[in-house]
């Protein structure tokens, strides 16, 4: 039997309503059991492709923190035989959308509006993201600024982010105004 459909047994229907916030259940359900993590991960690189092609792993995730860490293989090199920057940027982005879509209130969605990289170090071997978020109480329409930084597996720093995000409700909520962009 099929993974998918061993794991649409265990998970309840979906409600593509906008009255929950799927990333923070799928996640509460899927890390406590054997390969969760993995799979949650998976699940993420597939909603968002360009990300998965990175094939990172989500480690650590709850209301305002995420970890994520990153093997160093031949598809994330540069030719400087060190982890492309583009790479370390995609880290990047994951790290922190997952910190804030996990602390979204149940009406909410986000885009990224702009992202300030710092790159302070040749980055090799396994690299860990860790996303910092502010906790949006509410889904008025608000930019959040989420921090993130990379460490390699010494620990040693190698970049760090800031991503601005712009929160809203999302469509057919109470919150939703259609006049604004």
């Amino acid at each position: 039997m099929a993974l998918a459909h061993r794991l649409s047994k265990l998970l309840p229907v979906p409600r593509l309503d906008g009255k929950r916030n799927l990333m923070r259940d799928a996640w509460n359900l899927l890390s406590g059991m054997p390969g969760g993590k993995l799979v949650f991960s998976r699940l993420v690189g597939r909603m968002a492709p360009y990300t998965g092609t990175i094939h990172a792993t989500v480690t650590v995730l709850r209301a305002g923190y995420a970890e994520v860490a990153m093997a160093d293989r031949k598809a994330v090199r540069n030719h400087l035989d060190c982890v492309h920057a583009v790479a370390l940027a995609n880290l990047a982005e994951l790290a922190g959308n997952i910190a804030l879509a996990y602390s979204l209130p149940d009406d909410g969605r986000f885009i990224v509006s702009g992202m300030e990289i710092e790159y302070t170090k040749k980055a090799r071997g396994t690299i860990t993201a860790v996303g910092e978020s502010p906790i949006p109480r509410t889904s008025t329409r608000a930019q959040f600024d989420v921090a993130v930084t990379l460490r390699d597996a010494s620990g040693e720093q190698v970049a760090k982010a800031i991503l601005h995000s712009l929160v809203g409700p999302k469509p057919g909520t109470t919150r939703d105004r259609r006049d604004v962009n």
